[in-house]
């Protein structure tokens, strides 16, 4: 199975777009969002080309492809311009010999994590900044933030293909970061 990651869109049209395109180009069979879909939220500045309304629109085309959970930008009243779920906060993948747990990771965090097994991965966004590594209890991944990077970084999302999990930069499409989940 491949699957795309994408996290912390806060409103950008550009950084839709791009992600869109690169989902079309991938061949994933799902692309995963991470919330904070459409809201700035009161910490970030506007990123590039604000378009909530726009953003949604985008984002509907595909409906039926994603997976989606709520961040803490995200509200009811977005969930009324999506003709998808996005209110859960959590969500889950299975795969052949473990599970995905997704989540934004406002609520569930890397030191606050819900019950995984040490094959698990604990997908979330938040915080802006790309992670794969190994955790105490399980594999940790954040695609880090299509368009409002932090820490340095930039603009970046993941992909699992063939059962490595890799961050790649939005712009070039270049590995910053990757792991692979099975043996």
């Amino acid at each position: 199975m491949k699957l795309m990651f994408a996290s912390d869109i806060h409103g950008s049209l550009a950084a839709t777009e791009r992600v869109l395109a690169l989902f079309e180009q991938s061949g994933a069979q799902w692309l995963i969002l991470l919330g904070d879909l459409l809201n700035h939220g009161p910490r970030n500045a506007l990123p590039e080309g604000y378009a909530p309304a726009q953003v949604a629109e985008k984002l509907n085309a595909y409906a039926s492809q994603l997976i989606a959970v709520r961040g803490n930008c995200d509200s009811e009243v977005d969930q009324m311009l999506l003709n998808f779920p996005i209110t859960a906060p959590w969500q889950q993948v299975l795969l052949a010999e473990q599970r995905l747990f997704l989540t934004h990771g406002h609520l569930w965090q890397p030191e606050n994590l819900p019950p995984l097994s040490e094959r698990d991965v604990f997908v979330y966004g938040h915080t802006h900044i790309p992670v794969a590594q190994q955790g105490e209890s399980c594999l940790l991944f954040n695609p880090g933030s299509v368009s409002i990077p932090k820490g340095g970084f930039a603009p970046s999302y993941g992909m699992l293909d063939d059962g490595v999990l890799s961050i790649q930069t939005l712009d070039d499409c270049r590995v910053i970061a990757q792991m692979a989940i099975t043996p």
